[in-house]
This record gives C-alpha cells, structure tokens and sequence, in this order.
C-alpha cells in the first residue's frame, strides 16, 4: 500500500489551480477582483484568442511594493486578512491569496507595478513554478498583469477548453458582471486588437442601461429598501420584460456577484404571482449587510455565500422586491401615493375633446348584462363618481352620446387617471381607453381576474373570506376522491375549505352538496368552482395549499369571478373599472403573469398612420 507523502509545491498549486482557475474567464475574474480592491478606478482589459492566448490587465490602483511581488505570487500570501477575526468580516473581493499563485503555476505570467513608495516601477514574471528576479520597469501608475499561455505546462487540462468564441463569451460575461457592480469605475474590454466594451463613469441606471440595454432599462423600475441593517437596491425589469433564460439576473452580495439559492428563491417568490408560466425576471440588485452577518468562504470561486440568518435576508428580499412590484398602474415605486398626488396637481392634463360618435354597442338590448355587472362590480360605480365621473342614472337605457362625453369630462376638470377614460369596447373582449399619453387597449377579463385575485387574497390574509350561504343548496355527483377531499378537510382543526369561504357537506358516498361560497363569487358556478377548488387541494394537499399553492387555488376562485368575453358593459362599468385597476396591485398582470393592457402613444400611432411625413 503507497504510503502517505506531501505533495510537491508546484504540484500544491496546479490541484489549486484547478478549482480557481477553471477556465480563462475565471483568471480575468480574480485578477479584476485584485485591481478593484486596489482601489482602482480605471480598468482596461485585452484579451488574445478568447482570453486562452492572453489576458492582459491594466489599472491605475495603488500598486505592489517591490518586497512583495514575489509574495503576490505565492500561495496564501495576501494583504486583504490577517486573523480569523478578518476571514469573518472580510470586505474585500479577494482574500485566500490563491489566485495569482494558482494562475502563474499554469501560465506564462507577468506583473509590472508601481507602488508610491518606490522611485520607479518593478516587474516579476514566471513561468509555472519557475519566477525570475524582480527587475526594474517602466510604468508611472497602477498594476500590469499579463497572463500567456494559459495551461501550457497542463495540455490535458488545455484540450478541455472549448471554441475561441466560447471562452470569449465567458471571458465578456466575467467583465459584465465586475463592470455592473462598479458604475464609479472606467472599463475598457478588447479583444483581438478590437474594442468591444468602452465603459465610462456614471449613475449605477447608466451603467445598467450600457450592459443590459434600453430596452431593460426602459422596462425596469429602481427600487431601494432598508430594514434591520440589511439594504436590497438596484433595478428590477417589469414581468413583461421577462426572458426564457437566466441571463439578465445580477445578484450581488457587498459588491460580490454571487449565484445564492436562497436569494434566488426568494425572488421568484416575489414574481411568481406576475411572471407568465417558465418565463424568467431580468434584474441587477445589490444586498448588503454587515460583513459579520455572512460567510463569502464556502467556495474557492467564491460565488457563493452563506447567511447567519437566512430566514431574515429571504423575508427581506421577499418583501422589497414584493412591494416594488405591487405597485398600482401608474404609480412608479419609489414614489409615495402623497408625492404622487402633489406631482398630478402640478401638471394637470390638457382638455381632451373627445369626437361625437355613436357607440356601436345596442345598451337597451343588453339590460340583463348591465344589471349582472352593477351586481358584480358593486359599489364600484359610486366610487368612481366620487374622483368626478358621474355614474349613469339608468344602466338600463343609458344615453350614448352622454356616456362618450364622460371622460372628456373628467378630464376638462383636471383628473389625471393613468389609465384614462373609456372611449368602446371591442367584441366584448377589449376595451380602448383615451389617457394623456394616448390609447390605451384593456384585457378586461384579465383585469378583473386580477383585481379578484387580490380581493381574494387581502380577504384571506386578514382571516375574513366572507361566507354567502346558498338559498338553496347545490348537490352534485362527485367521484370518491372528491368526497374523500371534503371528509379530509372537514378532520382537520383549520378547515381549509372553511378558511377559503365555502361549506360543502357529503350527502353520500358519491354526492356533495355547496351550501355556501364566497361572497365575491355569489354569481359564480357554485359546482364548477367548488370542483375546481377539490382538485387543487386532493393535488397538492392541505399543508401546501395554504402555503406554497395558495394563490394558485385563489387563482382558480378568481378566474371564475372574472367578467368572460363577450360582455357588454356600459361606459360607466368600464371605467369603474379602470378605476380599480389604478387602484389594485399588481394590475399590469394577471395572475397568470399575462398582460393586462398596454399603451400606445399619439407618437406612435402617428408613425403608423405616416402623420408629418
């Protein structure tokens, strides 16, 4: 049997190597890291052959001594730490000292500095575990470091790289992620003797905007929380801003990008009630906290963490990023309803004449459907009579003309909805709206889904989903599994069916009986619902379903309250509900993350009819 034996140096730091440096993205990483804790403030980065060839990185920091190069190449040789105390609260990027030890012992590595301390710049330079004598150089600021040949000295390791385009892909997305976390620092990315990424200084929002995109950056709100010493900032994209993939989602920890699974978590709880299906959010955001409070040595790439208390840092995330999204329409995040209203008064909206036409909707043939939606939407209608619409006097028979000249109205009175006034509907389906900016096209069946669904949810978080007992009682044939679902509810100390508004009882082994529903769903198919509401609970069982599958059994309650396409609905039903929808969280979605309207400007629609041309 071989017995035990200490390995050799060299042999130490390529093993080293093998976990830090996995690939020429993860050299450029480190050693941008380093400069970065230099307190450099302007970076450029060149790079041969995708980073395998060269990568060469130059920066105006505060330099190495000439006593330490040799050190700077030496395994766990650093200035970031000094004691366990350190490694505990440590702030720095960089603090194991492997990285440029692990990266010269598998490369042909060279580092020029000039440390203000010293009359003239020094450079040292290795070639695996061979280092030269420190020599004198020229450079009159910062640090050089320039990496050849990455795995020469290993060719196994080598044949494991893929295409020159693939690594530079790497090697781009390593300088992305530095580059967004450092909007105070001047990047510069070249590749092959080409440009690719120039970055100036400037707002965190400009530097987004250069590496992710107008097209995030206008589809993207700011948010900046605070509690009990944790701080979540940065800017997240609205849920129609979502991807199929995980590739615009930045997180970092005090500066440090990290890939968390607690984090992570606790945003898609934040989305999963706004976000369409397997659709991904696109967001840069930034935690910070005491560096006590978390533990950046789990993984020699560092990219992962660990908080002393979890629970806290995913309640608070949960909740930031939570109340940012659930912000009404119109109403931008980090604005207060109070500095809201005081920005409305101060530039109230222009008179709007809106055009003398007849409604192509027949309102007399349609009483029925009025006085369903007066029962559905309740007092909706008084309320928006007090923000200066007045109600219809008669939805039975209302006056056409009259109802179209409503919102003109309310505009010419200085009202400022974001979601404007009323104008049609489309096959019962849409409806057009005229705000300031322009049209407006509602979803209303997906509108209203919405504004049930948070109805149902507000009236459940506060333990009083209100009960609507059935004149008489609807029994229907239902399969054992149903039954057994009921019986199972009805054993437990917190009923589930109770809690969500309904009483079904067993009438046999194979008949059920509704004797009461939610009161929000009264006009609903008491069967259909209730069945619906069986299956949710018999697939995903009671412990869950009030937890993790809560708002999808909401979900299936609201779908069934909203208004169906081809409704006709008056004038005023419209804009009562555009009212509540100004007023209702999260209404730019359904709950099954779809759009719920969308707006187009007088610009654009006078592009598309080819005005001023």
């Amino acid at each position: 049997m071989p017995s035990i034996k200490l390995l050799p140096d060299q042999l130490i730091s390529q093993i080293a190597a093998g976990e830090v440096v996995e690939r020429p993205a993860s050299a450029l990483k480190e050693i941008l890291e380093n400069s970065l804790d230099a307190g450099s403030t302007d970076i450029a980065v060149a790079l041969q052959s995708g980073g395998i060839k060269q990568i060469k990185v130059s920066d105006n920091g505060n330099g190495i001594a000439r006593d330490e190069l040799n050190l700077a190449l030496t395994r766990h040789a650093t200035s970031k730490i000094a004691s366990l105390e350190d490694l505990e609260c440590v702030a720095s990027l960089g603090f194991r000292g492997e990285a440029l030890a692990s990266i010269a012992a598998i490369s042909r590595t060279q580092i020029t500095s000039y440390h203000a301390d010293e009359k003239h710049a020094w450079r040292v330079a290795s070639e695996g575990s061979f280092l030269t004598d420190i020599e004198p150089a020229a450079l009159d600021v910062g640090t050089i470091v320039d990496i050849q040949d990455l795995y020469f000295n290993t060719p196994a390791r080598r044949k494991f790289l893929k295409t020159e385009n693939t690594e530079f892909g790497h090697c781009e997305e390593a300088f992305r992620r530095v580059a967004l976390s450092r909007p105070d620092v001047s990047l510069l990315l070249q590749h092959n003797g080409r440009a690719i990424m120039r970055l100036a200084t400037g707002s965190a929002e400009k530097r987004f905007e250069d590496i992710l995109g107008k097209d995030f950056a206008a589809e993207a709100f700011y948010l900046d929380e605070s509690a009990a010493g944790l701080r979540l900032w940065g800017m997240a994209a609205k849920p129609t801003f979502s991807r199929h993939a995980r590739d615009t989602q930045y997180v970092y920890v005090n500066g440090r990008f990290v890939r968390d699974k607690l984090i992570s978590h606790a945003i898609r709880q934040a989305y999963q009630d706004v976000l369409h299906h397997d659709r991904h959010p696109a967001f840069v955001l930034f935690l910070e906290l005491d560096p006590a409070l978390v533990d950046v040595n789990v993984h020699p790439s560092k990219t992962e963490v660990r908080f002393r208390d979890g629970q806290a840092v995913h309640r608070f995330i949960f909740h930031a990023l939570h109340k940012s999204l659930a912000a009404p329409v119109g109403l931008p995040s980090s604005l207060t309803p109070d500095v809201a209203a005081t920005l409305q008064q101060a530039a109230p909206v222009p008179e709007i004449n809106y055009p003398r036409f007849q409604n192509n909707i027949d309102l007399r043939a349609n009483e029925a459907s009025s006085q369903f939606y007066q029962t559905l939407f309740g007092n909706l209608q008084s309320q928006s009579a007090n923000h200066g619409e007045p109600a219809s006097q008669n939805t039975g028979t209302p006056d056409n003309t009259a109802q179209v000249l409503q919102p003109a109205q309310g505009v010419a009175q200085g009202e400022d909805f974001p979601l404007g006034f009323a104008v049609a509907q489309i096959h019962g389906v849409y409806i057009l709206s005229q705000n300031k900016l322009g049209l407006i096209v509602v979803d209303m069946h997906a509108a209203h889904e919405r504004i049930m669904y948070e109805k149902l949810k507000n009236a459940l978080d506060a333990s009083r989903v209100a009960m609507q007992p059935l004149l008489l009682p609807v029994s229907f044939h239902a399969d054992r599994l149903e039954v057994a679902t009921v019986q199972e509810q009805q054993a437990l100390p917190d009923n589930g069916l109770t809690q969500l508004g309904f009483d079904i009882a067993v009438l046999s082994p194979t008949t059920l009986a509704v004797r009461s529903i939610p009161v929000m769903l009264k006009d609903a198919d008491a069967v259909a619902l209730a069945r619906d509401v069986l299956a949710d609970l018999r697939q995903y069982g009671a412990s869950r379903a009030f937890t993790e599958r809560r708002n999808e059994l909401l979900g299936t309650m609201a779908c069934h309250a909203a208004v169906r396409a081809n409704r006709i609905l008056t004038i005023p039903e419209m804009n009562a509900l555009l009212r509540d929808m100004e007023a209702t969280e999260r209404s730019g979605q359904c709950n099954h993350g779809r759009p719920t309207w969308f707006q187009m400007t007088m610009g654009e629609l006078d592009k598309m009819f080819m005005r001023g041309k």
